[in-house]
């Protein structure tokens, strides 16, 4: 492809929860900008199939196994990638891992399960972030770092979408992502002077199959008047890893179809 500020060649991209429905598609949509990407998973066997996938098409890709709720999981994928790429240009925290009670009501939640989320998610996110920040920080690195977050971190949830189903939308998740997206903003300007640029995107709702009554409720609450694909999320992930986005941190990208504008 033609080098253009947008084009990651050269670039190595390394993206958590690789293999989930966000994951998969920024992995497709790194390798495609020419990145060499490192798709990450629990599951070896996953993340190898989506590896022979894309480089099946004439991209670059290899798997590998990260769990971001183990520290030493995190330290030592690390140091080893790192070293093995002489250093991580971009890395995208998009792993989802949560309790087997994810989803009980605000009342019903016990502590244990509470403390248990945020551990797993928001210290994972952050043991993660300290550890390839710094290793861009000593390399010299002009590396770029994505959060995932959620709109659910910006405004509160309407409620009635989730009539009549087995959805809703978790305590937890409004803490997390919520607590997510003013760390990336402290990390930007911590990090800054080294030329290390933070952001985190915001999706809105993402298609997955929700019960038919659902998706035509959160449709009507977007100006665009549907729920996005995965790639929609993807390419902006995209854009802010790149060059084209070289004076872009501290930045929350929302991705939601309008609705947190409406």
């Amino acid at each position: 492809m033609t080098d253009t500020p947008f084009a990651l060649t050269g670039k190595t991209a390394v993206v958590t929860g690789g293999c989930g429905l966000l994951g998969t598609a920024m992995c497709r949509a790194f390798a495609a900008s020419g990145a060499h990407v490192i798709i990450t998973d629990v599951d070896r066997d996953k993340a190898e199939a989506l590896a022979r996938e894309i480089t099946s098409s004439g991209h670059h890709a290899e798997a590998a196994v990260l769990d971001i709720t183990d520290d030493e999981s995190i330290i030592s994928f690390v140091r080893e990638t790192a070293e093995a790429n002489e250093g991580i240009d971009i890395w995208v925290n998009n792993a989802y891992p949560r309790t087997s009670d994810w989803g009980t009501k605000f009342e019903d939640i016990p502590p244990a399960s509470l403390r248990k989320n945020v551990d797993m998610q928001m210290n994972g996110y952050a043991l993660c972030c300290q550890s390839v920040l710094e290793d861009m920080k000593e390399r010299g690195l002009k590396g770029s770092l994505v959060n995932i977050c959620s709109h659910y971190a910006l405004v509160a949830p309407t409620f009635s979408v989730y009539d009549g189903t087995e959805m809703t939308m978790p305590a937890a998740y409004s803490l997390i992502k919520g607590g997510l997206l003013n760390f990336s903003r402290y990390l930007a300007a911590y990090y800054a002077q080294c030329g290390i640029r933070v952001n985190s995107v915001c999706p809105g709702g993402v298609f997955d199959g929700q019960p038919p009554s659902f998706v035509e409720r959160y449709n009507d609450l977007t100006m665009l008047g549907r729920m996005a694909a995965p790639e929609d999320i993807a390419w902006p992930v995209v854009f802010l890893c790149s060059d084209a986005a070289g004076y872009v941190t501290g930045h929350s990208l929302v991705v939601d179809g309008g609705l947190t504008a409406m």
